[in-house]
């Protein structure tokens, strides 16, 4: 299952193996001042948006990898509605982070 992790400066996403493969993507780096907000929700599915593309995805179990909508594309580590955390971003490739996690490290 994913991690998130706070690193000197950055918030880390950490894929396993399983995950970088399935989700066509490696693990994510992303500079603290490029963090807006960190949301956590109990039921992480429902904040999904737009459409798989690249990534493994099956309906109400598992969302890993990049969905797109109009007007940009989020990275999602989604696993059923289990609770999990929404990351917003700004000036970065993916607009949130929606990562199901049972390891955070946000201090």
């Amino acid at each position: 299952m994913a991690q998130l992790v706070r690193i000197a400066a950055s918030l880390e996403v950490h894929l396993s193996r399983w995950e970088k493969l399935g989700a066509v993507h490696g693990n994510l780096v992303i500079p603290e001042s490029h963090v807006l907000a960190v949301e956590y929700v109990e039921d992480l599915w429902i904040h999904l948006r737009g459409v798989r593309a690249p990534g493994t995805g099956f309906p109400g179990k598992i969302m890993l990898g990049t969905t797109r909508f109009r007007g940009g594309k989020d990275f999602c580590a989604v696993y059923k509605h289990r609770p999990g955390y929404i990351v917003n971003l700004v000036d970065e490739e993916f607009q949130r982070l929606l990562i199901t996690t049972s390891c955070v490290d946000l201090e």
